[in-house]
């Protein structure tokens, strides 16, 4: 009798254990039915977009505005304050250029001034004489007028020194050589102790805004235009994963040269760089329609690459495809852009 009761027991157990069971299988599931529905209500639909391919150039980083420092005196070179390379402000003296007959002239336009003077202080005092004498009947107003006349030749004649000495020492001033702008020199055209000509060039400086100038093939004529955005790669000719920020495409020149379009990129961070240096850029060089997944849509697997789709009555299966290269989507999202695989339609569900 107790052997039965034990058997009933052990029964008893075994089925309320198979019974727990059961439900916990039911449970798992229908929670796993509940996340298949849950992770295909948030798929996303596959569609065709308008993806840009870029090409990566060299780009020279050239000066904005080029500024010239002209000698205004013809004479010697007797000092010259710059070098290729230093930094110079506006209206800093970079030279100084000495013309030894200005000098003379000045001395002569000196002794003419005090003859001058001497002559008007003794047709001052012939005037006042022949006035004096006029008052007492002496002499006829005949005399006197031409007494005054000669005065006012005389102080005439000091008016002209005067202002031709102002002109010779204007001039003299101008051989000082000031820097037309802020920049940095590129090149200094003379020597101290050179003899230089009006309008020569003593140095070239090339204004603090520096720019990059684009040469392109003549074929990316009709991609690129004003206020596109390029990368620019790191100084030191590294890849573009190395970069010092995004430019932008300020002017577009309308004639090509040797088959090339020119174009110029402004970007805030080229202030140390040197004029001519190469940088690379990468540009947009054409525009065609691809499939492009977010990123995190697809995995691996035997080293294949896979994505998951929608399938009816909440069903998904996994599919081989092939992948390209990563694309920027609208508002910098990431993507990826599959070669082979999907079709316009297929929703992807994230693995």
């Amino acid at each position: 009798m107790k052997k039965i009761v034990k058997i009933s027991m052990l029964t008893a157990l075994t089925l309320m254990g198979a019974s727990i069971v059961m439900v916990s299988s039911g449970q798992l599931k229908a929670k796993q039915k509940e996340m298949i529905a849950q992770s295909l209500l948030s798929s996303v639909p596959v569609q065709v977009q308008t993806i840009i391919d870029d090409k990566a150039v060299f780009a020279t980083v050239r000066s904005s505005d080029t500024a010239v420092a002209r000698a205004r005196l013809s004479g010697t070179v007797v000092s010259l304050k710059v070098d290729e390379g230093s930094q110079v402000k506006r209206g800093q003296v970079i030279g100084n250029i000495v013309d030894k007959k200005l000098k003379l002239s000045m001395a002569s336009l000196d002794a003419r001034l005090k003859a001058a003077k001497a002559r008007q202080n003794k047709a001052r005092k012939d005037l006042e004489r022949g006035q004096r004498l006029k008052r007492k009947g002496v002499i006829a107003v005949a005399k006197v007028d031409a007494l005054r006349a000669a005065f006012e030749i005389t102080a005439n004649d000091e008016k002209a020194a005067i202002a031709e000495r102002s002109v010779l020492s204007e001039q003299m001033k101008q051989g000082v050589v000031l820097a037309p702008a802020d920049g940095r020199v590129l090149k200094v055209s003379t020597t101290k102790g050179s003899v230089v000509l009006v309008g020569e060039s003593l140095a070239v400086i090339a204004a603090n805004r520096y720019i990059l100038r684009l040469e392109l093939p003549e074929r990316h004529a009709r991609f690129i235009k004003k206020s596109d955005t390029v990368m620019v790669g790191a100084r030191g000719l590294d890849p573009l994963e190395k970069t010092i920020g995004r430019g932008v495409i300020s002017q577009v020149y309308p004639e090509l040269e040797n088959g090339r379009v020119i174009a110029d990129v402004e970007i805030a961070s080229l202030g140390n760089y040197f004029v001519g240096e190469r940088a690379l850029v990468r540009i947009a060089a054409d525009k065609r329609q691809a499939i492009v997944i977010p990123g995190g849509y697809s995995f691996k697997r035997y080293g294949l690459d896979y994505v998951k789709l929608a399938q009816a009555e909440n069903k998904t299966i996994e599919i081989v495809v092939q992948l390209g290269g990563k694309v920027v989507l609208g508002k910098g999202n990431g993507g990826v852009e599959v070669l082979a695989g999907l079709k316009a339609g297929d929703r992807l569900v994230r693995p």
